[in-house]
């Protein structure tokens, strides 16, 4: 995409695997050039990370016909583009559609999350109707445009049939599609379902990934990298213009997790589901973290620890859809062995209830680990081998917790980058001839139309601005987006200056807050 500061925006493509070897196979049919994929070659503890500028491919699936309509934003091609795509609804289905993205929309960018990013975006909305109606279960597709399906019937990731469909689409909408979202009625893709309590935590998480290019901040996963993640102790934090202490050495906040599993598994009246974990006994207090779904009643499901009830609480309105639950509890655990239950109590909901996840997590006292929200510092996060990296806050962004609605400082200010990489902050700069009728002289009018972050009504932050003229700098109209001149005086050239700043950015080594514009003026109104 071309932008008035004379920069091009790239694509970019992350690609993750456990096998060196398979690693490079997948990236000779995404790059011709293995130098530049050695030079982009990241080493993190166990894994490998590449960002890669993929070749043009000339994808040979069928692409469907859409109906696509504008959700949010003003439409203009200095923006950046996402596409909400339809898959399991059928043609009567298709308002249905329409009013589930603006929901979506609505529930990301209006007053959190992508609210302050807002204006530098564009919403889309491709209805194509789909054979059967829902997603496909057991593992089987149903007759719909990209073939969304569960690998059961429990409420646990989606998948994608036909990504090359997917491709596709997104490529047939050409400036419309820079990040696809698959929506499925009831990876490379966001792929969602239009849950009332769980559509927008999933959309803003997964955008996180697409949109900032940050990995994950919860534990048990695999993928940590980005503005958020750090790996060696003895390099600079990423987040060290962030951190509420500036402390050499960093301070490791003091935790450990003695047992984390993705059990993924229906529960049984008859029988409980158990793990055992070993304390060392030397942390001052503990958490009990775990995800449910089809448990709509708290008096459903039981939770012991050690045989003690320690009461959950099923969220209200929730219904059948997946939460994730935390049972704080400022004791310690003993040292030695332990036992975690979950016990079905409500025979009518097997089939339905689903354990999903499960962990504990141990601190040490208020001095060994700060707990206080906004709190900045360096926090242990553990890997699916128990590995360890670390990552700026400990609860504060949905990064880590879905439940949580935004993005802690480091990713906001990792969006706000992300987003103007690919957006410059000038629309457009333009001239035009303004006769005054009281007087009959003629009035040069230079305008300046920036993407509007800073208004009365919405508060993002503010811009300066400043003009030159044949290299003077213009006083006179500093901050000024429309210069008004006398016509025979404004031939030369002009230059504008434009930096937009933002509570949100404490870092721009790029200068991508910046955006600067020439023209000339060679002649007058008359002639």
């Amino acid at each position: 995409m071309p932008r008035h500061d004379g920069r091009i925006a790239l694509e970019q493509i992350r690609v993750f695997s456990y096998d060196e070897e398979i690693l490079a196979q997948h990236l000779d049919t995404l790059c011709s050039n293995r130098v530049l994929l050695s030079r982009f070659l990241g080493k993190t503890p166990g894994r490998n990370q590449l960002v890669l500028s993929p070749l043009a491919t000339d994808y040979k699936a069928e692409t469907p016909v859409f109906d696509v309509r504008r959700v949010a934003g003003s439409g203009q091609s200095n923006r950046v583009d996402v596409a909400f795509f339809s898959d399991g609804y059928t043609l009567h289905e298709k308002e249905k559609f329409f009013e589930d993205v603006d929901f979506l929309v609505q529930a990301i960018s209006s007053n959190q999350t992508f609210h302050t990013v807002s204006p530098l975006m564009n919403f889309w909305a491709a209805f194509t109707p789909s054979r059967e109606s829902g997603v496909g279960v057991n593992g089987r597709p149903k007759d719909t445009p990209f073939g969304l399906y569960r690998d059961g019937t429990e409420l646990r990731a989606l998948y994608y049939a036909r990504p090359d469909v997917a491709r596709a689409s997104c490529d047939s909408l050409r400036s419309k599609c820079d990040y696809p979202v698959l929506v499925g009625l009831g990876g490379e893709f966001v792929t969602i379902t239009p849950s009332l309590v769980n559509g927008p935590l999933v959309l803003r998480h997964e955008l996180g990934h697409s949109v900032i290019g940050v990995g994950e901040e919860y534990d048990g996963g695999f993928a940590y990298f980005g503005a958020n993640a750090a790996h060696y102790l003895n390099d600079p934090m990423p987040w060290a213009h962030w951190m509420s202490e500036r402390l050499d050495p960093v301070r490791v906040e003091r935790s450990v997790m003695p047992m984390q599993a993705y059990p993924w598994t229906l529960l049984k009246n008859s029988t409980p589901w158990i793990a055992t974990f070993n304390s060392s006994g030397t942390y001052s207090r503990h958490l009990v973290r775990f995800s449910l779904s089809g448990l709509p009643s708290s008096e459903d499901l039981t939770v012991l620890l050690d045989g003690e009830n320690i009461y959950w609480k099923a969220k209200e309105g929730l219904g059948v859809d997946r939460w994730h639950y935390d049972i704080y509890r400022d004791t310690p655990l003993s040292g030695g062995h332990h036992e975690l239950t979950f016990k079905l109590n409500n025979w009518r909901l097997e089939g339905i209830a689903q354990l999903c996840s499960v962990e504990i997590l141990e601190f040490g006292n208020t001095d060994e680990f700060n707990a206080t929200p906004g709190f900045y510092g360096v926090f242990p996060t553990f890997s699916e081998t128990n590995g360890t990296s670390y990552r700026p806050t400990n609860e504060d962004c949905l990064m880590r917790i879905t439940n949580e609605p935004n993005f802690c400082s480091v990713c906001a200010e990792g969006l706000w980058l992300s987003l103007l990489e690919r957006v410059g902050l000038i629309d457009d700069v333009r001239t035009r001839c303004i006769k005054d009728t009281a007087t009959g002289r003629w009035i040069r009018e230079v305008q300046v139309d920036l993407i509007p972050l800073s208004c009365p009504r919405e508060p993002r932050g503010e811009y300066m601005i400043e003009w030159i003229k044949d290299g003077a700098r213009i006083p006179a109209f500093s901050n000024a987006t429309v210069l008004s001149l006398n016509d025979s005086e404004a031939r030369g050239k002009y230059e504008v200056f434009v930096q937009f700043f933002t509570d949100e950015v404490r870092s721009d080594p790029q200068g991508l807050l910046k955006a600067h514009y020439e023209l000339s003026i060679s002649s007058t109104c008359t002639r």
